[in-house]
């Protein structure tokens, strides 16, 4: 059985993995270490720790993920999403762990038209994109044939907060929505997500790769899919309208990348069993489980 540490405990990606854990006990044994358990920030401490575990691989779950806090709080962003990222890093070659670490869509500035490729030029446009840019850039220089990369954006799961559940809260409380239209990419179910990082642990699966749900939406795209599913599944008592707005309409202190949808080509080249499903029929999914949790 292999034995991966994950790093962090309380997000959405973190939780999910810990379920493949409980899941699959033949398959993978998964040990989540959150603030409490180790400092990503402190080489001699993060090694004690790890070396203790005596793990075959690290998979890195752990990001400062507010992206419009993180314009005011620049040190504390680049701290966890790049210098931990290089400590976790050396820890890593030190002890001959695999290194699987997950970024996202804002090390790009979105002025593509086409799906980003891995390979493509990174211009982050805010501060939360550059220090996940940054936390890359740390890994790759370290350990360039022990580690992974996995790009992915909009998250969601029926852990945690997230777009799908803000969204059902104000379908409920609101008499109208007014959501951005003109950012485009693709939404993503972490529990898939999960299942595409232990894999790529266990094939130690190297260099920069993308992993999304398939097909492309707009957050107007994908409220209007939540609202949709929300009233056939029961979740939502009644509809409401829904507005197209711009994103002129609704500043915010961080700048968004305008499309950011992520080609998938070389995963699926070094992953030939991961499964690539349709956001919507993953939106489903996430309800149906949401519900089951309610019920």
């Amino acid at each position: 059985m292999k034995k991966f540490i994950v790093i962090g405990k309380s997000g959405q990606l973190a939780w999910e993995l810990e379920h493949i854990s409980a899941d699959a006990t033949n398959y993978v044994s998964i040990v989540c270490l959150g603030r409490n358990d180790i400092d990503v920030l402190d080489y001699d401490s993060a090694l004690s720790v790890m070396r203790e575990i005596d793990a075959d691989a690290v998979i890195n779950a752990s990001a400062y993920t507010a992206v419009d806090k993180a314009e005011d709080d620049r040190d504390n962003a680049f701290a966890l999403n790049s210098t931990a990222v290089g400590i976790i890093a050396k820890v890593c070659k030190e002890l001959g762990l695999h290194f699987v670490h997950v970024s996202t869509d804002f090390v790009f500035d979105g002025l593509k038209s086409s799906p980003y490729l891995p390979n493509d030029f990174k211009s982050p446009i805010g501060v939360y994109g550059a220090s996940k840019s940054a936390g890359e850039d740390e890994l790759l220089t370290s350990i360039p044939k022990s580690s992974c990369i996995i790009r992915t954006s909009w998250v969601y799961s029926v852990h945690g907060n997230n777009f799908v559940k803000t969204m059902l809260r104000l379908m409920e409380d609101k008499p109208e929505l007014g959501i951005i239209s003109d950012q485009i990419g693709s939404p993503t179910l972490a529990s898939g997500l999960a299942r595409v990082c232990v894999e790529a642990a266990v094939e130690r699966v190297t260099g920069t790769h993308h992993y999304t749900d398939n097909g492309v939406a707009s957050w107007y795209d994908f409220a209007v899919a939540i609202q949709e599913l929300g009233l056939e599944k029961g979740l939502l008592s009644t509809g409401i309208p829904i507005k197209a707005i711009s994103t002129s309409d609704y500043p915010t202190p961080a700048a968004r990348p305008s499309y950011s949808v992520l080609d998938k080509s070389s995963l699926v080249e070094a992953l030939a069993d991961v499964e690539l499903i349709h956001w919507r029929k993953q939106l489903s999914s996430m309800l149906d489980e949401l519900k089951s949790r309610i019920e």
